[in-house]
């Protein structure tokens, strides 16, 4: 006789008990206050105190859902410091949540730190997953890539961003950003400069907002198709690359160069190297190093 299928056991959020000295990592909506779950709600009206990235943007999101939990600071300045209270609170027994202005903390965000602090003092981290700008895009660019790289913002000078890009040029994965509205065409720009440019480019610009949009293009139409709106430089932006192009493969030749020289060379240096000595193409080159180098 068949077996019944499984059902998924679905706990109840509002019964579930908040342990005391735990630091609760909360995801807040990006922008569409219907994002926030259910379980997070029941969270913040449980915890003795938020730790928030700004209190000035939070405090709206709270008062929302009647949250009145005392809140102080904890951002990208102050949080070795704000840690240390957090711990002191958790030391006194208190149930202590971490939110951000948006997103979920710790993601290219504040709360990392805190987190690592209450993890050396002994104290549990529970999380809260919910919204995630990277995922959100992830989930609807359409890429067929298995697996993605997230490197959060570039550099914020030329020479520097270009040379961060160079160096995940090979990856065998979907690489996503995240940029500001001020750099978002020299981003792109430098993007379709040194990466190929027919690699797919999706574009999340204010996701789950009033103007959300997302679009599709070659990186090579990218910088014409921001200038062809100057809204379209507007908000917050998820950059999503599609990966790198399979290599073809080298000739025994190459493979025999590059390798010798791979023992003597750093790896961006030997691929130059040998492009120069055998002909072959310097991307495949360095993408064949990395996977020696990798092997």
């Amino acid at each position: 006789m068949s077996q019944p299928p499984v059902q998924p056991v679905i706990q109840d959020s509002y019964s579930e008990h908040f342990v005391a000295s735990a630091l609760y990592v909360v995801a807040t909506p990006l922008g569409n206050l219907g994002d926030i779950t259910l379980r997070a709600l029941a969270c913040l009206r449980a915890v003795d105190a938020i730790a928030c990235e700004d209190t000035r943007h939070s405090r709206p999101l709270l008062d929302h859902f009647g949250i009145k939990a005392p809140c102080f600071a904890l951002h990208e300045h102050n949080e070795n410091e704000a840690s240390e209270k957090l711990i002191a609170m958790l030391a006194e027994g208190k149930r202590v949540a971490v939110i951000t202005d948006a997103g979920t903390p710790g993601i290219s965000d504040p709360g990392a730190r805190a987190a690592a602090a209450a993890h050396a003092a002994g104290y549990r981290v529970v999380p809260m997953p919910g919204a995630s700008a990277v995922v959100s895009l992830l989930s609807a660019a359409g890429l067929m890539d298995s697996r993605f790289l997230f490197a959060g913002f570039l550099p914020t000078k030329t020479t520097a961003r270009r040379a961060a890009i160079e160096g995940w040029r090979a990856t065998p994965a979907t690489l996503v950003f995240y940029e500001a509205p001020h750099r978002i065409i020299e981003t792109v720009a430098d993007l379709a400069a040194v990466l190929e440019p027919d690699r797919v480019l999706v574009v999340g610009r204010e996701l789950t907002k009033r103007f959300e949009e997302i679009a599709r293009m070659p990186l090579s139409e990218a910088e014409a198709w921001f200038k062809a709106d100057a809204n379209r430089e507007r908000g917050e932006f998820v950059l999503a690359v599609s990966a790198a192009p399979e290599t073809q493969g080298l000739d025994a030749d190459s493979e025999r160069v590059l390798s010798a020289l791979l023992k003597e060379l750093p790896t961006k240096q030997a691929a130059k190297l040998a492009a120069e000595i055998t002909g072959q193409s310097k991307n495949e080159l360095y993408a064949r190093a990395l996977q020696l180098k990798g092997d």
